[in-house]
């Protein structure tokens, strides 16, 4: 009977799990529509700051803040993982993503400053050898988004001004479909020649054309600035939907595993049961047959 309880116990506990991460898929389902649209809406107000850009570049001879060709030694990366686990293999795909991309880049390790988004990719880079300058914590929720893309801008305004970096490239996942994600790159200053010359080319859509009071150079570095807000604030949604992606994949392979253990244990208490049953029936004819033969 003792091993039936235990059987019982176990069942009942395994029942408590399962219960515990169908709810934990729920939550990365919606975490990941969520995040997905969010890096989507962005994308408008990506094309309004373009067009912004458009009119700002219409009249100047030259791009203010104009991209170099070869800027300094000096860069900056910022690297988007996450606080915590059951996440798959989403943090050793973007460092090793990383760590490829930064060496091939050919600038020694002292040269390069590297911001991580999560602490656990930022142990895993140092553990690559990479040492990593500063660390903030992946926002639990889409309200948090905004507040770290502002500590992050703040912090490559910090990096021109204070230790003269001018190359600062991002690397996060993005979803491709589905729970998969892929690991990307994207360089975000100096800010690309060709897109600007694109924007200067590109004909306006309407015959009005809007006009500003602004001095030209200060809304171009405004809305430079409005650029790289967009640029950080999908990265980081995406790097979030990949998380949960991630997480969500990670969860569907853990409720497999304890519905089959359900039907082994299941199975165990059934036949554990029936032969206590069938035990106890031998025990009660055995009886029945000694009292049999002494009447």
């Amino acid at each position: 009977m003792e091993a039936i309880e235990g059987l019982r116990r176990t069942i009942h506990v395994t029942r408590e799990l399962q219960s515990l991460v169908k709810t934990m898929k729920i939550m990365a389902g919606l975490n990941i529509r969520q995040y997905e649209r969010a890096a989507r809406s962005v994308a408008e107000y990506n094309r309004t700051v373009e067009m912004g850009l458009q009119i700002a570049l219409r009249n100047a001879a030259e791009p203010p803040m104009a991209a170099k060709a070869a800027p300094g030694r000096k860069m900056g990366a910022i690297v988007f993982g996450s606080d915590q686990g059951m996440c798959g293999q989403l943090n050793d795909v973007i460092v090793d993503h990383t760590s490829r991309a930064l060496a091939r880049l050919a600038r020694r390790r002292t040269e390069q400053t590297i911001l991580a988004v999560g602490q656990r990719v930022a142990a895993q880079l140092e553990d690559r050898g990479r040492p990593v300058t500063a660390k903030l914590e992946v926002p639990g929720s889409i309200g948090g988004v905004a507040n770290t893309v502002h500590e992050l801008l703040r912090r490559i305004e910090e990096w021109r001004s204070k230790d003269r970096i001018e190359l600062v490239t991002l690397f996060n996942c993005r979803l491709t479909s589905g729970v998969f994600y892929k690991p990307r790159g994207v360089r975000v200053l100096p800010v690309d020649a060709a897109w600007i010359r694109g924007l200067r080319a590109r004909p306006w859509p309407s015959k009005v054309i809007p006009t500003y009071m602004m001095e030209s150079g200060r809304l171009y570095h405004s809305l430079i600035r409005e650029y790289l807000f967009v640029s950080l604030f999908r990265a980081l949604a995406e790097s979030l939907a990949s998380e949960n992606a991630a997480r969500l994949a990670s969860m569907q392979v853990a409720e497999r595993n304890i519905e089959d253990r359900l039907k082994e244990l299941t199975s165990q208490f059934h036949q554990s049961r029936q032969a206590a049953i069938t035990s106890e029936l031998l025990d009660i004819i055995s009886g029945f047959e000694a009292l049999k033969g002494k009447l």
